[in-house]
């Protein structure tokens, strides 16, 4: 059985990865910034991963290192260079841990990208796909993009195989962000003028996600490859919240108010990047995922949203 490291194994994605590879049995060292009495893996503290951290004590025996840790996109940073700053921990600390797990014979290297590396939006009948040239717009998306290519560059002058994820919005239990939020609105009643929204986007369920990364755990072709992940049910923003209000069996006030209209208001408050989350497209082909290493999905949308709904329903 393969030792797996995980770094941010407190996070949201981290957490119910750990869980599932202690139920499939596998051998986990849980790579945390601070010891947490919440998870049930053994841990080491790994702090910030800085460049300038020597790993090499972490990475003795370990077969494969999933990294999740990462600076997150954030909506409203007040770093002075925001760029600066993910670049920081999300390219340079990520090839430092990397180099030295190729060095410390480390089999494959799993990195947990972003979709957003292929950019910000879709027409509703062309999806993103793995080939397609990365078109990062922010500062989050280019650390992560950047990260990539330092990774596939290792890959070609090591021995260390290179795992890359791109993953839409993550949603499950545990979910938070606006996607939290949405939740937040539809339980407590709140009218929403979201009910003519004709978009389409694609998500991954939390559980779907874990399942994949599983899977690059050891099959063999995902070795020195890049795949998009989404569930293969593309929804509306008004679809979504519908969706969510029946597994939360609370009935969903959505008013149908033109885009145009919202746009505007957007505009004059400055919140165009929310508008453009909420109306606009955003789809993911996972065929690659499913031809080269057979991947089918797990669970359903609805499945997954019920589960979300279960500790909420009041």
């Amino acid at each position: 059985m393969k030792r797996i490291l995980v770094t941010g194994a407190t996070g949201f994605v981290g957490r119910a990865l750990v869980q599932e590879l202690l139920t499939q049995k596998f051998s986990v060292i849980a790579g945390v910034r601070h010891l947490s009495p919440t998870l049930s893996a053994p841990q080491i503290e790994l702090g910030d991963l800085s460049s300038a951290t020597d790993h090499t004590a972490t990475l003795q025996n370990i077969d494969v290192v999933i990294h999740l840790a990462a600076r997150a996109h954030i909506m409203q940073d007040t770093a002075s260079d925001p760029l600066a700053e993910f670049r920081k921990t999300n390219t340079v600390d990520t090839l430092n841990l990397a180099i030295q797990a190729a060095e410390a014979g480390v089999k494959r290297f799993i990195f947990i990208s972003s979709i957003k590396v292929n950019g910000e939006m879709t027409t509703k009948e062309t999806p993103f796909q793995t080939e397609i040239t990365g078109a990062p717009t922010d500062p989050y998306a280019l650390s992560k993009y950047e990260a990539e290519h330092g990774l596939m560059s290792l890959a070609k002058s090591s021995g260390l195989e290179v795992v890359i994820i791109r993953p839409p919005l993550v949603y499950g239990p545990g979910v938070k962000a606006n996607f939290a939020i949405m939740i937040q609105w539809l339980l407590k009643g709140i009218p929403l003028p979201l009910g003519s929204i004709h978009n389409k986007r694609s998500l991954v369920a939390l559980d779907n996600l874990v399942n994949f990364i599983i899977l690059c755990v050891n099959h063999p072709k995902a070795a020195n490859e890049v795949f998009l992940i989404s569930d293969g049910e593309d929804v509306s923003t008004t679809q979504l919240l519908q969706k969510i209000a029946r597994a939360l069996q609370k009935k969903a006030r959505l008013i149908p108010v033109p885009i145009s209209w919202m746009r505007f208001a957007a505009l004059l408050i400055g919140k165009q990047d929310v508008a453009n989350r909420l109306f606009s497209s955003l789809l993911v082909d996972s065929f690659k995922a499913r031809d080269l290493l057979g991947w089918q999905p797990v669970i359903s949308m609805d499945q997954q949203l019920q589960k979300i709904a279960e500790p909420d329903k009041t």
